[in-house]
């Protein structure tokens, strides 16, 4: 009996660390959003009033998307880092979704009346 709630204790770690890494991911992940949105406006306002340009001038300036593509790599490893590899094309990625799909099917026959 010990040795069950061993494993079970050991599982619930487990879970429990890989929801603080999915957590860390999606912190970061809004952290990534907010804060280059944050900067693409200021440096948009910068260039429109300092230089003179307009918007669409500005808007296409490559020190807008600078930070959204270097620090995007970055989200990019992080995020292969907690979901890894095996979410695009792991080993049960075709059964899994050959079952998603035969699921949304038999639900979309249900509501349609089909039996």
């Amino acid at each position: 009996m010990e040795n069950r709630e061993t494993i079970e204790g050991l599982k619930y770690i487990r879970a429990k660390k890989r929801v603080e890494k999915i957590k860390g991911f999606y912190i970061h992940f809004a952290v990534y959003i907010v804060v280059n949105l944050m900067l693409s406006c200021v440096i948009i306002y910068g260039i429109t009033s300092d230089d003179g340009d307009t918007f669409k001038e500005a808007f296409s300036n490559f020190g807008v998307y600078s930070t959204w593509i270097f620090w995007g790599i970055g989200v990019f490893f992080h995020w292969l880092g907690v979901f890894g590899f095996n979410s695009f094309f792991g080993k049960n990625w075709e059964e899994n979704k050959l079952k998603e799909i035969m699921d949304k099917d038999e639900l979309t026959n249900r509501s349609d009346g089909f039996k």
